[in-house]
């Protein structure tokens, strides 16, 4: 209400307003001076209005005092929730993490007015997560709260934010935030050999440089965590052979160092390391990082015919190729004058599930079960040439089938999805 000393309350006086809002927003009672506002104000679109006041006579229309500014000031209520500008923030932080490990920050606004009350004072908590990560009540910074989170367990992590003003108190309005959280790969396991003892075979006239056969440590790790160096590290064979790691399939290929003689030696043992080429140390405890197994290495005697074209096979095939394919043929000849006729076999020690065939005139492999790269990538054959005529007259030849991958595996989901939404959820929200 305005009022002016010089009001004896007869009716002379005539109130009038003017500046913001003025008959408008508000408007006066240019009688009693009282002043009133037409609708419901909203501080967040203006929180003060400047307005001047004057009264005059009603008679003569002249000022009986001087104009008077003043200021309505609006108090803030709580009517503003607080709100994300993200609805869906990805993070990520390394597996292993000490708890505490901060993720990544979340901030919410308020509109409301932060100097007058707890209306715009915003407490964050987390609804889902738990235990797994936790929530900085007056910053939003998320951190892990469980140690040893292992990757190779469980690598994505929904996390749901809610922030509530009124300093969390009830009564106070909310808005939530999603946050994806990724765990990242460390160096936190050692690679290990599915066997203890693995068996090749290798023609002692094979030249120098010929692949035995492959040996592979598995890593649970990924990328260059999972990285493997092959070496060599003792035995009575550390001389004749040499292993070579391929970047590209991370297995360790034998070779043949220098040249072989089954009257000399028929049996030769290597002892084969595997180790990780990037190890961190604060991972130390969970090692070693590296793992042993025993390759012994049979030679076999090709000095009596039938003598074979090559020293070993190597043939590529895809997995997915129909039962009966012929993948290769070997080819053996007698040279003895006599020429006698060759008869080939497989030697089913090295192929116990009975995978292959051979045409025991022509020396063709065929495929007699279907094959699966993801089960065995390689398969090491020994392939037998006898003369008809003398069976006894024979010799073998190492074959190594490669698997080559075809698309035949789904994607998988690594976890089970569960998710929530409001009944009242608009059209296209996420």
């Amino acid at each position: 209400q305005l009022h002016s000393d010089q009001d004896k309350g007869d009716g002379s006086l005539k109130y009038i307003l003017s500046g913001d809002g003025a008959g408008t927003l508000f408007i006066i009672d240019e009688k009693t001076g009282d002043i009133h506002a037409t609708r419901r104000i909203d501080r967040e679109e203006k929180a003060f209005y400047t307005l001047r006041a004057q009264a005059i006579n009603r008679r003569t229309l002249r000022p009986v005092e001087p104009e008077s500014e003043f200021v309505i000031k609006i108090h803030d209520i709580n009517d503003n929730e607080p709100t994300f500008p993200e609805e869906i923030y990805t993070a990520s932080v390394p597996e292993m993490s000490v708890v505490g490990t901060s993720v990544v920050q979340v901030t919410a606004t308020d509109a409301d007015d932060p100097s007058y009350g707890n209306s715009a004072r915003v407490i964050y908590s987390i609804l889902q997560g738990q235990p797994y990560f936790s929530v900085e009540p007056e910053t939003g910074i998320i951190r892990t709260a469980l140690p040893n989170m292992n990757r190779e367990n469980r690598e994505q992590y929904q996390v749901v934010i809610q922030a509530k003003d009124m300093g969390g108190q009830m009564g106070g309005l909310s808005g939530t935030t999603t946050v994806n959280i990724t765990l990242t790969d460390v160096n936190d396991n050692p690679p290990r050999f599915p066997q203890s003892t693995i068996h090749l075979r290798i023609p002692e006239s094979s030249p120098v440089g010929t692949a035995i056969g492959s040996v592979k440590a598995t890593d649970a790790d990924t990328g260059k965590n999972a990285e493997v160096e092959y070496r060599i590290i003792d035995g009575d064979g550390t001389d004749m052979f040499d292993i070579v790691t391929q970047k590209d399939t991370q297995e360790g290929i034998i070779t043949v160092r220098k040249p072989l003689d089954y009257e000399t030696r028929r049996l030769y043992t290597l002892k084969v390391e595997a180790e990780n080429t990037h190890v961190d140390p604060r991972f130390y405890y969970l090692g070693p990082f590296k793992d042993t197994t025993i390759v012994k290495i049979s030679v076999e005697d090709v000095d009596e015919p039938p003598i074979f074209s090559r020293s070993s096979y190597l043939f590529e095939v895809h997995e997915d190729i129909e039962l009966g394919t012929i993948i290769g043929t070997v080819m053996a000849r007698d040279p003895d004058s006599a020429s006698s006729p060759i008869r080939f076999s497989l030697d089913r020690h090295t192929d116990l599930d009975r995978i292959f065939n051979i045409h025991s005139g022509n020396g063709s492999i065929y495929t007699s079960k279907p094959l699966d790269r993801e089960i065995s990538q390689w398969h090491n054959l020994s392939v037998i040439a006898a003369e008809i005529n003398n069976p006894k007259d024979s010799t073998r030849v190492p074959v190594y089938v490669r698997i080559l991958d075809v698309n035949d595996n789904a994607p998988e989901f690594a976890v089970f999805y569960d998710t929530f939404v409001c009944e009242n959820a608009r059209a296209g929200q996420v």
